[in-house]
């Protein structure tokens, strides 16, 4: 069983695969769009999920540290609510607290200039989403 993961900001849309085993993830793209409009991101992951095949997407919800949900995860449940309303896919919210800081540590030891760094943040987050979501399974 395949899935997707995704790192949902308020201009990206990071977006993780797994394998067909749902065992290992691995990058695949960030979709830009304008600011929140969520949309037009709902609509492009619900065409890719179709493509690939996939009834499952892990989205990151960014909880503060003290556990406590803002603004961010609030939008991550909304958009939820939009692409369950809108198709056949499961979403399942991952806690995606440290995320970033693991891809920035990363990327900085594998040398990676700061323009691609920026470039690669979001489908890299996605990608830690959805490695941690397989490993509990």
């Amino acid at each position: 069983m395949r899935y997707i993961g995704l790192d949902l900001g308020s201009k990206t849309l990071g977006i993780a695969i797994s394998d067909e085993l749902g065992m290992i993830a691995r990058s695949l793209e960030t979709f830009r769009f304008d600011e929140d409009n969520y949309e037009l991101a709902k609509e492009y992951i619900i065409k890719l999920a179709n493509s690939y095949k996939v009834t499952t997407l892990i989205l990151g919800n960014p909880k503060h540290m003290n556990n406590d949900e803002g603004i961010r995860s609030q939008i991550s449940y909304k958009f939820k609510e939009m692409i369950e309303a809108s198709s056949d896919l499961k979403v399942i919210l991952e806690d995606e607290r440290m995320t970033s800081i693991i891809v920035d540590k990363a990327m900085i030891k594998g040398d990676l200039r700061r323009n691609k760094r920026k470039e690669k943040k979001d489908e890299l987050a996605a990608q830690v989403i959805l490695q941690n979501y397989l490993d509990r399974l």
